[in-house]
């Protein structure tokens, strides 16, 4: 996908300031037991088409708003992932702005997932 230079100059600053683990490196502390809440930022019909197992939803349009209540504890580390690791970046910048100290993007996002045959669930 060709993302406009604007959206890619926002993304490479909050990019800066987030911490991101690979998508395979999510897998294998997942297959490790690692406790994590995984969080998929993608829209509700990206979401309705599948989603990693165990994540919660809380798309980019919502997540400030909602985020406190669904993990009240700002510790928690929180991995969020959308297609391919941009609109995760943006969101965990605004966690952290929050007050969330424990975020993470997932580098290579859903994309990457599913292409290396990782497993998915539908709701």
């Amino acid at each position: 996908m060709k993302h406009a230079s604007g959206f890619l100059g926002i993304v490479n600053d909050a990019k800066t300031r987030v911490k991101e683990l690979d998508f395979r490196e999510v897998k294998r502390r997942l297959d490790a037991g690692e406790k994590f809440t995984l969080v998929d930022v993608r829209e509700d019909n990206e979401w309705a088409r599948g989603h990693l197992p165990g994540a919660v939803h809380l798309g980019k349009g919502v997540i400030e708003r909602d985020i406190e209540q669904a993990v009240p504890d700002k510790s928690a580390m929180l991995v969020l992932y959308c297609g391919g690791g941009f609109r995760s970046a943006l969101a965990a910048d605004n966690l952290q702005k929050m007050g969330y100290t424990n975020c993470i993007s997932m580098d290579g996002g859903w994309r990457g997932w599913t292409e290396a045959g990782y497993p998915t669930e539908k709701p």
